[in-house]
């Protein structure tokens, strides 16, 4: 709407939400930047009995309300990000809330499994998945014993998929793409592109870590404020030169690779898809990276549809396959990716190949780094946290010195 009504208006506000929407973070709450799912993982790793007080550096109703604001600003600003990361930690933010609110005299959850529990609910609710959020929070948030919370889960899983629902319908995320008729051999192409979806999303994973770790070195506002112009710059460049395609989460995009009769795709639409999760997620607001890996890798496996000569059915499944095998490379969490875009599509007749992407995908991006971005962030977050709580014990000891 903003490009519509002309588009160097982009220029103007491209620039401002995104410093709003860093200028919340910092000044609100430094641990709401970003995704949201390595804060949620450092708060299950710190919550034991001798570190349960540094969970509330992570998850807590600033965090909630900080994460909201900033990423309504950074998806004004164009920002290519989702929704599912903040859903994740605003989800666990709540689930922590309440678990603070039993009574001492009532029998008392474990946080780490409120805080897992929360995060599944938060991945549900955020594409109506519940399968999805069930998958993640076994294959990426768990480490103790599925069994012994699987109960809870399933419930907050249901309440939070019927919440959704209540409020925006039984509606499917992407729709009903076709995949009837593909040929046999479709599983060579699949192979094909899994593999290079997966390394791509690894080296998405590695340059935005290199690209956090760099400005870790920033001293001064000045630096924060240059970053900030030239990340907004570059989108609005992007957005106004090349395609409005490389502004915004990407659901349109994948939505026209999926469902239009011409799966014909320009060879720089994989490109703008890469740069621009680079650039929203260092930015320094808050916002997630799934939805623009899924779109990333649909852009891949329409091109890749394109260069082979493929339509409809068999190159509705290659941009299936994209998709899945980028957000594998980037998450490594394959059985997760394949169960989302199964559950946004409504496609069960192609599992077999979505799990294929995701297995060669993880591969793949094995072999570029064995780490997810995710567990890269993770040690941020912890190190933040200790940081902080050492930082408060210090003041704590020094007005005590005081007082005496």
């Amino acid at each position: 709407w903003l490009a519509g009504l002309n588009q160097w208006v982009l220029f103007i506000t491209c620039p401002l939400f995104f410093f709003l929407s860093w200028w919340v973070v910092k000044k609100m709450a430094p641990a709401a930047r970003g995704s949201g799912i390595p804060q949620v993982m450092a708060a299950i790793e710190l919550s034991n009995p001798k570190e349960n007080h540094k969970v509330g550096y992570l998850l807590g109703m600033k965090i909630l309300i900080t994460k909201i604001i900033s990423s309504i600003l950074m998806v004004l600003g164009g920002g290519a990000i989702g929704r599912e990361g903040p859903t994740i930690q605003i989800a666990g933010s709540v689930f922590k809330w309440v678990n603070d609110l039993i009574p001492a005299t009532w029998p008392k959850v474990p946080r780490k499994n409120m805080v897992i529990t929360g995060a599944a609910a938060g991945l549900a609710a955020a594409f109506n998945t519940p399968l999805g959020g069930i998958v993640f929070a076994v294959e990426e948030l768990a480490k103790n014993h599925f069994k012994y919370f699987r109960t809870p889960l399933f419930v907050a899983v249901i309440i939070a998929g019927l919440a959704a629902q209540g409020l925006l319908g039984p509606y499917l995320y992407l729709g009903y793409p076709k995949v009837n008729g593909a040929v046999w051999y479709i599983f060579f192409p699949i192979t094909l592109i899994a593999g290079f979806s997966g390394i791509a999303g690894a080296y998405l994973s590695k340059i935005i870590v290199k690209v956090l770790r760099w400005k870790q070195r920033f001293k001064s506002l000045k630096q924060h404020l240059l970053f900030l112009s030239a990340a907004a710059l570059l989108m609005v460049l992007m957005g106004t030169f090349v395609s409005i395609s490389a502004l915004g989460p990407g659901k349109e995009v994948i939505n026209d690779l999926l469902f239009s009769n011409e799966k014909e795709t320009e060879w720089y639409l994989p490109v703008i898809r890469f740069i621009g999760p680079i650039i929203s997620f260092t930015a320094g607001g808050a916002g997630g990276v799934f939805a623009p890996a899924l779109s990333a890798g649909a852009s891949i496996g329409g091109l890749f549809a394109s260069l082979f000569g493929f339509t409809e059915a068999n190159a509705n499944l290659l941009i299936l396959s994209g998709m899945v095998g980028f957000l594998t490379g980037l998450t490594r969490s394959p059985f997760t990716s394949a169960i989302l875009v199964l559950e946004m599509t409504d496609r069960h007749s192609v599992i077999f190949h979505l799990m294929l992407a995701g297995m060669l995908g993880n591969l793949s991006a094995w072999l570029i780094d064995r780490k997810s971005l995710y567990d890269h962030l993770k040690a941020d977050y912890l190190k933040e946290a200790n940081h902080q709580d050492s930082a408060f014990t210090h003041q704590s000891v020094k007005k005590s010195d005081k007082s005496d």
